[in-house]
């Protein structure tokens, strides 16, 4: 029998070395990948407009929209300490035309806090990318001028127990667990007055309604502009820039020094292809100057990772925070 031929080879498909590039190609791989994507993109937000979530959202959005060739939208679904939000995220068709901004709130928190949860932090959504850790501050609103510090705040608390009130944007929200861990480690009691976002919880402390809160450290610097605020601890690893003279609550006696992480998700079962290309996209956006200013302004750095590395933070994360949801018994029906 005589030879085959290189032509006749390739005409029986057998050119493994020429034609394996052409095979391999991702976008021959998985068709969804070619023309991904061919539509608007948009990023559901589980809270309000004007909270530092939207502004982080709207943030990505803006500087996503050029990577990937097509605007990008933010959807407000606020409601059920951002439950309302992930479960329509975690509904929409996995295609990459939706992404979700989570926080540790809805990906950490919830899960433990919620008796009735429409979604599952962990198997309806896949992890994109890690966005930024948040500082926090606790501040003193002007019902309270006269505590100038962290001690001072901690004094009058344990000298009226159950006088003095906190503020935050939900029952088992970060900023309510958070002032929950710093009280209990300092022995003292405070009444918790829940709202329904960050916007109405900070106006309450401007007005005088409520004495004190947790929040990420961006809003607490704009709080304390007319003087009459004043930001008396981080919670930090270390000083923040934008708001000079507050410690961290560490050097207290605290054990803690992370506000709160946000990330980027993808509706389970988006196809690999996209969400390798959305992890590359998100890194790329992340280095926009604009981007990088909006996360300066609010006392972090952008801190993109692996999809692997953000499904192990929310895994310990789950862990770490259930464990103050049982403690506090600050469950939500």
């Amino acid at each position: 029998m005589p030879p085959l031929s290189r032509r006749a080879l390739l005409g029986a498909g057998l050119g493994l070395p020429l034609a394996a590039p052409a095979i391999l190609r991702p976008a021959l791989l998985h068709p969804a990948l070619a023309a991904y994507p061919d539509r608007p993109v948009r990023i559901v937000s589980g809270f309000a407009p004007g909270g530092l979530n939207d502004i982080v959202s709207r943030a990505m959005a803006q500087a996503l929209g050029p990577v990937l060739g097509q605007p990008v939208v933010v959807e407000n679904r606020p409601g059920a300490g951002g439950g309302v939000g992930a479960a329509a995220a975690a509904r929409a068709a996995p295609d990459g035309s939706t992404l979700w901004m989570g926080i540790v709130d809805t990906q950490a928190i919830n899960p433990s806090s919620y008796r009735s949860l429409q979604y599952d932090p962990e198997r309806d959504f896949a992890p994109i990318s890690l966005v930024a850790h948040f500082p926090f501050a606790v501040v003193v609103g002007p019902s309270q001028a006269g505590l100038r510090d962290f001690p001072a705040l901690i004094a009058a608390g344990m000298a009226a127990p159950g006088q003095l009130t906190f503020a935050s944007w939900g029952v088992a929200s970060t900023s309510h667990l958070a002032m929950e861990r710093i009280l209990r480690a300092k022995g003292v009691e405070m009444l918790h007055i829940p709202f329904t976002s960050q916007s109405p919880a900070m106006q309450a402390i401007m007005a005088g309604q409520v004495d004190c809160m947790a929040l990420p450290a961006g809003g607490a610097e704009s709080l304390t502009r007319d003087g009459r605020t004043r930001a008396v601890a981080v919670i930090a690893e270390r000083p923040l820039a934008i708001l000079p003279g507050a410690p961290p609550v560490s050097g207290f006696g605290v054990d803690l020094t992370s506000g709160l992480w946000k990330a980027i998700y993808a509706p389970a079962r988006t196809p690999q292809p996209i969400l390798d290309r959305l992890n590359g996209a998100v890194r790329e956006a992340m280095r926009a100057p604009a981007f990088i200013e909006v996360v300066r302004q609010q006392g972090a750095v952008p801190q993109p990772s692996t999809p692997e590395e953000l499904a192990a933070l929310g895994r310990r994360e789950r862990q770490a925070w259930g464990e103050v949801v049982r403690a506090t018994g600050a469950y939500v029906d």
